[in-house]
């Protein structure tokens, strides 16, 4: 039922365009921002969301124009995904099918009505009516620059007869400590984004860049006013609503074995492992050969997401100094003990740059997670323990 009637509200709003007869808003008409708290079920709802309602009760209209639609089944979806072709849509549904929606995960829904003029309401009506054509509604996503929050603060933006003031906020902050406030409560989301997010996500974002997060956005139209070309100004929300209460939720605990707890116990495991071989004067090949693998594998997707992915701030990333698909070779040199000659080289080479990192990470302009340099370590004394087994002739 809520995929025919989705379609039969598609359908009219096609019909509206192909007969260029838009629907003439009447003056009971509102539009509003509509902003849905965050909450903790999936990945993609931890930043909560934005978008946007129609309402005419003259016209019969309640619609909701949705710029966060995207598709599991596509074709290669993780792929794109990863190399960042996503390719999100606006959709445009009844209102009460996502305040349903809110109130079953637990999401807070607050509206915010847009203090605008009846020409105002009626360009913006009309160039959401457009975008949701079959033809406009698929967009390129782009989590900082172009998403479900960025592209109803740009309609906005666009069709309001002035120029719309925003109160300075403030506080400044990175993107990295903007977006790890949303994930604060999974440190290994928190981990892998540290991870692969390069050095661009630690520049300081502009108050109008921040509205990439929709509790951000809802804040700065909060205290927006608009400066009209008479010199006259109006505020820019003219009335806030609350149309769901925020579950009341127990606070997440964070899981006993977070990134920082499981780098530590790798890295004891490798000073046991080390230790022993000391004091025995042997060697376990197959420690190297798997720690090197697995840092190998982790390299190819970091390679990935730096030079391949469109991604934006992947690229450059300081990680990559440890983490590199050339680790595969190196675990391949240590497998084979014809090759010793050749992993001596890569050893020492390696020992070499991950010592230069581990003194210069306090004066990187990239964020350093806590649980990095405890697996920093683990290479790092592995090739500085082969260095001086070379010296022992230890086999």
């Amino acid at each position: 039922m809520k995929r025919f009637r989705i379609l039969l509200f598609l359908f009219l709003l096609y019909g509206m365009a192909v007969h260029a007869k838009p629907l003439v808003l009447s003056e009971a008409a509102e539009i509003s921002l509509l902003t849905s708290t965050p909450i903790d079920d999936r990945v993609y709802t931890l930043y909560g969301h934005t978008s946007v309602r129609v309402h005419d009760p003259q016209q019969n209209v309640d619609l909701l124009f949705n710029y966060g639609i995207f598709s599991f089944d596509k074709p290669n979806f993780i792929y794109r995904f990863a190399k960042g072709e996503t390719d999100y849509m606006l959709e445009a549904y009844p209102l009460q099918d996502f305040v349903i929606e809110c109130q079953i995960r637990g999401s807070g829904l607050t509206e915010q009505v847009l203090n605008f003029t009846q020409a105002e309401k009626q360009a913006l009506w009309e160039a959401l009516v457009e975008n949701a054509q079959p033809e406009n509604r698929v967009y390129r996503y782009n989590f900082f620059f172009d998403n479900c929050a960025t592209r109803p603060a740009v309609l906005v933006e666009k069709y309001t007869q002035g120029k719309i003031d925003y109160a300075d906020p403030g506080e400044r902050h990175t993107f990295r400590e903007l977006i790890n406030y949303c994930t604060r409560n999974h440190p290994w989301l928190t981990f892998g984004c540290d991870l692969v997010l390069g050095s661009p996500t630690d520049r300081e974002a502009t108050p109008h860049e921040e509205f990439f997060l929709p509790q951000y956005l809802e804040r700065a139209f909060a205290k927006a006013t608009i400066l009209q070309p008479d010199g006259s100004t109006r505020p820019l929300v003219k009335a806030t609503r609350t149309l769901t209460e925020e579950a009341t939720r127990e606070t997440s605990e964070k899981p006993l074995f977070t990134p920082l707890v499981c780098s530590l116990f790798l890295l004891a495991f490798v000073l046991l492992v080390t230790w022993t071989e000391r004091r025995k004067k042997t060697y376990y090949r197959w420690v190297d050969v798997l720690l090197f693998s697995i840092a190998g594998l982790c390299g190819i997707v970091l390679f990935f997401l730096s030079f391949i992915s469109v991604h934006p701030s992947m690229w450059p990333n300081v990680w990559l100094i440890w983490l590199h698909p050339l680790h595969l070779a190196g675990a391949f040199f240590f497998m084979v003990k014809k090759l010793n000659k050749a992993a001596y080289f890569y050893h020492f080479i390696n020992f070499a740059a991950l010592t230069l990192l581990l003194l210069g990470t306090g004066f990187v302009s990239q964020h350093v997670n806590e649980a990095f340099i405890p697996l920093i370590l683990c290479l790092w004394i592995r090739s500085g323990y082969s260095l001086i087994r070379k010296k022992w002739n230890i086999e």
